[in-house]
């Protein structure tokens, strides 16, 4: 792979910081009135989750816990679920009897969160609900149902505010378009 260049790959910008930055003190507000007098833990998958997580979880005016799980469905650089599902990093605390929202930057084919539904509702949370910074329902294989949603977005290939492509890009501070002559030499 050839050094990326952060602001010539880019096609376009799809969602700009201060939508971003809008939607997630949205998501807090919603999350903070639909929990309130509960504490609530955040679940983030790594990598991708954790700009979203992070100001996610200062959008939030209750008590809030939080745990990472790292989870793989793709290798290297490939743009494709494998649809083979690992659980690099599973969680550091029990989430049994607790109020979980799983923090998930983007759900494509929904295959990866599927997989994980069904490993933390074995866990035995009071709760469990997911919410989405973005959801691209054109690539999805198995129904999944987003509690909370940023954006929906068209299948395109993005990358920014954590999604990456070849481990970079996930320091743009917006959601981007990536050029498909970029990744198209796989």
């Amino acid at each position: 792979m050839r050094a990326p260049d952060l602001t010539a790959d880019v096609a376009t910008v799809l969602i700009p910081a201060d939508q971003l930055q809008a939607k997630v003190a949205e998501l807090g507000v919603t999350l903070s009135r639909d929990y309130a007098g509960r504490e609530l833990t955040l679940v983030s998958v790594l990598k991708g989750a954790l700009p979203f997580m992070a100001d996610l979880m200062r959008a939030i005016s209750i008590p809030v816990q939080i745990d990472l799980m790292e989870v793989s469905s793709y290798g290297g650089t490939a743009t494709e679920t494998s649809g083979l599902v690992r659980i690099l990093k599973d969680l550091s605390s029990s989430i049994d009897g607790r109020d979980v929202v799983i923090v998930e930057d983007i759900i494509d084919t929904g295959l990866t969160l599927n997989y994980l539904l069904r490993y933390l509702r074995g866990k035995n949370p009071r709760t469990l609900r997911i919410c989405a910074l973005l959801d691209k329902p054109a690539r999805r294989l198995v129904e999944i149902e987003i509690d909370y949603r940023g954006f929906t977005i068209p299948d395109q290939f993005v990358v920014g505010y954590g999604l990456d492509y070849g481990e970079f890009y996930r320091n743009l501070p917006f959601i981007g378009v990536l050029k498909p002559e970029v990744y198209g030499s796989e």
